[in-house]
Order: C-alpha cells, then structure tokens, then sequence
C-alpha cells in the first residue's frame, strides 16, 4: 500500500503545480521570449499565450501571476480572453502592476513634435493619414481631450428653423426604416454651408440635441438657395423628434477651425491645431487613437471565462468611428460597446485600474456576467458612459434569467468627464441585470443620468430586482444639454432595489427633467431613503408613475423649479412619502406635469417637516394652504418648521440640533459618508476642478436668465 501511494503521489506531483507561477511583461521584452524576470515578453496577448500553454501541460493548483513592469505599452490589437484562458478558483490568472507605478497600455499613437505654422496654429504630419488614409476622430494633449474644430464653439448650439421628412421605405410598424430629412436653418447655418469646400462635406458630421437623444449623422446634401442640408437614414422616432428645439453642432471642416484647444485632420496627413494658452510645442504631447478596445472576454454559453484579475494597470487612448450610416437617436447610448467588454465570464475583477480617454464606454459586464467587479478604479474623459451591466436581450423571454447579468459589485470608484462622443450616455446603467451593487462611487461631469437602473418600460415582468444603489455622490450633470433625465433614474417593476445613503446635486437640464431622484414608467417597489438631493433643476423627487414606490427620511433642498413633482396618477397606491424634510427658497412646493395629479393620485404622504425660507405659509399646490391640503388627506401630522441645518446656504445639512425633525421622525443619517473612501490622494481626486463648476455655474445662470 505504501509503495502504491507514493506512486501515485509522484504521479500527481508530475503533471500538477502547487507553487504560484509567475511569468513576466516588460516594455523592453520581445514576444519571443519564454517570459521570465530576466527575458520578458512585451505584450499582454503574448503572456496569455504563455499561459496557455502551461495549462494543457499541466494542472495548476496555486495562482498565476502575470507581472507587469512599469512603462508605456502600446496595444495593436485587444487582448481576448477566451474559455481557454479561464483560471480556477484554485489557481486564478492575475495580470498586475506594481502598486504606486505607472503601467500604461496605450491603444494610440504619439505624433511628432508640432511645428508653429503662426502663434495661433500649430501642425504636425502624420504619415499613417497620408500614406494609409487613417482617420480618427479623438485626439488627447498632454494626457486631456481636445474636440475637433466645430461650429457652433463647444458650449454653444445652433436652433432648427424647421423639419421635413420623407419616408422611402416603411415596414409597416410604424417605423421608418429608411428615410430623408431635411433640416431648414436658421441664417446663422448659411455661414456654416458657405465656409465647407466640396470635398469636406463627405466628413462632416451634424449632432442633434432632441429630448433625451442623441443623433449624429453624416451631411448628405446642403442647399445655399434656402439654407438647408439633408439626412438620409432611418426615420426620427416618434418617441423623440427632431423640432424647433432640437440644437445642433456641425463639426469636422477646415474653417470650423477657429478657437483655442481645436483641431481639424487634413487628408494630406497633416492635423492642425489651435494651441491653448500656455502650450509650447516642446510641452505638448499629442496622441491620437488607433485601436477601440482593450480587453475582449468572450465565453461560451456552456463554458464561461472565469477567474481573472486585473489589478494596478491603466489603459488610455482608444477610438470611436462614427460609421457610414451614423448614430440614430439611442437612450442612454445603450448599442454602444465598450472598450473593455465581457460576455460569459464570472469571477472577472479589475481592482485599481484605470481607464481613460476613451471612444466607446469604458467596461460592459454585458451578456451572462456574475460574480465580478470593479472597484477602486479611475474611468474619466470617456466618450460614452463608465460602467454598463447586463444586455437588453432583445427578443427572449424575460422571465427565463438564464444568462441575465447578476451580482455584479461597482465600489468605490471614480467616474467623472463622460459623454464626450455620445453625451446621452450614462455614468452606470444596469440593464436586465440583478442583485447587483453600485455603492460608494464619485460619479460627476456627465450630460445625462448618474446612475440608470432597469430597462422596461411600464408594468411588464422585468428581471432587474434586488440592485442596491448606495452611499453614492452623483453631481454636475446634464450641463443643460439634454432633457427627463435624473442623478438616479429607475424604469420598470424593480422589487427589492433600494436608492439609500446617497447625495445627488446640481442636476441640470435642457427643457424639462433634471430631477434628483427619478422613478419612470412602471418604476415598482422601489425604497429611497436616507438621500441628501438639492440644486436639482426640475424637483428633487420626481414619480412619472410607478406603483408602491417608499421615499422615506430624506432630504430635498434648494430645488429650483419644484422640490417634488408627479406626472400621472394610477388606480394603485403609488407612492409613500414619508418623514422627509423639504427646505426651499425658491419655485414651487407640489409640482404636477399638466393639470392637478397630485390631488388625483392615491398616495401616502405624511410625517414630513416643510420650511419655505420665503415665508411662513408655503401653498402646497396650487392655492393650496396646509390646512387645505390636509383635508384632502395629505400631511396630517407633518409641519411647517426650520429644521435647523448649520448651514444651508453653503450646503451644510447637519443639525444645530434634532429638536424639530425628532418631531416627525425623522433619523440623522452621516450624508459625509456617500462617495468615495480611502487614502487622501484617493478622496482628493474625486472632487472636481473649481474651474469646472464655475463652468457649470455659468451655463445655470445664462439659461436661468433665459426661461
């Protein structure tokens, strides 16, 4: 017995590893190398080959360590990780950096030097444009965005005079799938049709502003003679047509070209551009994007991609290329992919990592994802959204959760500068997705919404239950660009979710939205409590309809428009609203979107202290004293009292003491704690350029000065 033991121990021992392996990638290695400390291999897709290999040799029973050495890596291709690659719970694949080091994987290119064509125009060859016929549409300086030459400047638009569109083909389901529009202009448009040569027009690109959409199209056709250009493709949706207040930008020709920080990409390689103050060529770094993606996980769904680890790597530098036929009106850019996108995988981290300057959103846990997450990470300067989970499974059966997304943790991570190329997208959107936990996160500078859960609309089954958004700090969105849109936004049957701890502010919109907390169509049992939201544009709390929806113990101040609004009321409890604490200065109490649906709508509301700085009476709605509204059964024991905050005017809602809101109920909650934690230089990160939000201030107070 003992003679066959240690037989088949030795057995055992030859084809399986106990020991971690390590292998290693240097920005002096060759591909050709075996990997080892002293002969590295220089690319990710080169270590994973090595990987590979070692396990159809043998059994691995410890981790495996791929270590990357500082530097700068460029990435011709993405790294794909197939089923092939999958680690084991026993033995996980970690690709890693070392702490505190900067390890850059670039999917683009520096150019040379810039030479000065005058003081107020740099340019610099690129011979892959001229001599290939490469084009980009993104171009980052000294490690920021810079936008291509367009007019009107960046931060203005221009208004459509009027809209006209022929249907060439339908399919009969209401839809348009193939049609033109012709956008009249304004005058100021005939400017912009005389300034394009001929030969520019086929790379000029209009982007439409309209509701909460996005339309970025190619420029068919223009005509001086009544200043108008066409578009061909698929017909406006009926949900979000083009109007009188759709805004437009048409970038991408040569006498766009016109204000600091623009560039313009000529076909005979040479990029021009508008230095900003400050800049000499000898400070100035250029890179332009080649490649969209970093990282590919592609399972299978019978063999998913398990057990990876990406810990202290950046990637930076990736593409967008709007196709032939452009982008159609998409909320939220949800066809959009990702640079680093996932399908089938479990068990998939990226901890401390960063992704940034980016075409695409940064990550997609998209079809058959679980069990992963992303956290301490750093997503800025991206051309969509940050993070994105589940898909939209388009044409299944929603009840049938084989392959929904699930259990998916973003904590404690950085989100900020975003929409840059698509600005409806999202700063984290949940699709079909379950159990999934947004919680600790900075997520600012966006053009739409914060954070996005659900994806049905109305009281249709929907498979997004049980998502936990907490102890987020979401502010300066929207920028007055786009409309209905929310710091947290909810759509469909969501039972279990919970919106708590989390304080949103300065949530901006076009037109109509720009609410703090937002529960859209069918949103269902949903609980919301414990959020700080104030210097929202529309209301801090705004029900379009919803069923059973709980917001409890929080705080609303300083809205602008309203401090609560409702849109549609329902033969259902629709919400409960309790024990909250609404401080104002300005605009209205109760808000209804049309005629009297708060006094229409069966809903609980009660045990809430109002205090309207402006008087002691506040109307309720409409004419509506509190005395009135309370006999139509609202707010029975709720009162009309400074709540005492230290500081209101500066945003500090602490309690000089708790004698009044201890009257309602009401229970202290630590706001300070929402966002991100850490070291200091982590804390210190997240918050904003001063000069930022004074650029938020100033585009607020000019349209405030235009209702």
């Amino acid at each position: 017995m003992k003679k066959h033991f240690f037989i088949l121990f030795t057995l055992f021992c030859c084809c399986s590893t106990f020991q971690a392996q390590r292998f290693y990638v240097a920005p002096n290695g060759s591909d050709d190398n075996p990997g080892t400390r002293e002969r590295p291999v220089a690319s990710l897709t080169a270590v994973r080959d090595l990987v590979r290999a070692m396990r159809t040799q043998q059994t691995l029973l410890d981790t495996v360590f791929i270590e990357v050495s500082p530097g700068e890596y460029f990435m011709d291709k993405p790294l794909l990780l197939t089923p092939t690659d999958a680690g084991t719970r026993q033995s996980p694949v970690v690709f890693r950096g070392q702490p505190n080091a900067s390890t850059i994987f670039y999917g683009g290119l520096e150019t040379g030097r810039f030479e000065v064509v005058n003081p107020s125009l740099w340019r610099v060859f690129i011979p892959e444009v001229a001599r290939y016929g490469l084009n980009f549409e993104q171009l980052y300086i000294n490690g920021k965005r810079r936008f291509r030459a367009q007019t009107p400047n960046r931060g203005e638009f221009n208004y459509l005079k009027r809209i006209e569109e022929t249907a060439l083909h339908s399919q009969g389901d209401r839809s348009i799938s193939f049609a033109s529009q012709k956008l009249s202009l304004h005058q100021e448009g005939l400017q912009i049709i005389n300034d394009m040569e001929p030969g520019e027009l086929d790379n000029a690109l209009i982007v439409l502003y309209h509701d909460w959409n996005n339309t970025r199209k190619k420029i068919s056709h223009t005509n001086s003679r009544d200043t108008s250009i066409f578009l061909t493709g698929r017909g406006m949706p009926q949900y979000s047509r083009f109007n009188r207040e759709t805004r437009y930008i048409i970038e991408n020709y040569r006498k766009a070209l016109d204000a600091p920080g623009e560039w313009f990409l000529q076909s005979d390689g040479y990029l021009l551009y508008i230095p900003l103050p400050g800049e000499t060529p000898e400070n100035t770094r250029c890179m332009f994007p080649v490649n969209e993606r970093f990282i590919l996980v592609e399972g299978a769904d019978d063999k998913h991609v398990e057990f990876i680890r990406f810990e202290n790597l950046s990637f930076q530098v990736a593409a967008y290329k709007t196709p032939v036929s452009g982008n159609n009106a998409n909320q939220a850019a949800a066809a959009i992919e990702a640079t680093i996108q996932l399908d089938n995988a479990k068990n998939i981290d990226f901890l401390n990592c960063e992704i940034a300057h980016t075409g695409l959103h940064a990550i997609w846990f998209r079809k058959d994802c679980s069990y992963s997450r992303i956290e301490h990470c750093h997503l800025f300067d991206l051309g969509g959204g940050g993070v994105k989970i589940g898909d939209q499974r388009p044409g299944m059966d929603l009840k049938d959760t084989t392959g929904l997304t699930k259990h998916i943790t973003v904590h404690n991570n950085i989100i900020h500068h975003g929409g840059y190329v698509f600005p409806c997208a999202v700063g984290v959107i949940i699709f079909h997705g379950s159990d999934n936990e947004i919680t600790h996160n900075e997520i600012a500078d966006f053009r739409y919404t914060g954070i996005s859960v659900g994806w049905i609309w109305g009281y249709a089954h929907s498979p997004s239950k049980r998502n936990k958004i907490e102890f987020n700090h979401i502010h300066h969105l929207g920028w007055g660009e786009l409309c209905d849109m929310g710091g947290v936004y909810t759509l469909g049957a969501s039972e279990g979710t919970t919106v708590n701890n989390n304080v949103i502010h300065h949530i901006y919109s076009f037109k109509y939205g720009g609410w703090g907390l937002y529960t859209d169509e069918g949103s269902y049992n949903v609980r919301m409590e414990n959020n700080l939201v104030y210097a929202c544009k529309n209301a801090g709390f705004h029900q379009h309809y919803g069923k059973e929806n709980i917001i409890r113990n929080n705080i609303f101040a300083y809205n602008l428009l309203s401090q609560l609004q409702f849109t549609r009321p329902e033969e259902h409890l629709s919400l409960i609203f309790t024990n909250n604490i609404i401080y104002f200065n300005e605009g209205l109490l109760y808000m209804s979107m049309g005629d009297d649906k708060w006094t229409k709508a069966i809903v609980n509301i009660d045990n809430n202290c109002y205090w309207d700085e402006r008087t002691k009476n506040p109307k309720f709605h409409g004419n509506l004293m509190l005395t009135d509204w309370q006999k139509l059964g609202h707010d029975k024991h709720s009162i009309l009292a400074d709540p005492l905050f230290v500081n209101p005017q500066q945003f500090d809602f602490h309690f000089k003491n708790t004698s009044v809101v201890r009257k309602i109920n009401f229970k202290p909650f630590d706001y300070s704690k929402a966002g991100v934690y850490g070291s200091q230089e982590w804390v210190l990160k997240a918050q904003l350029s001063s000069e930022l939000e004074k650029a938020y201030d100033r585009i607020v107070d000019r349209q405030k000065a235009n209702r």
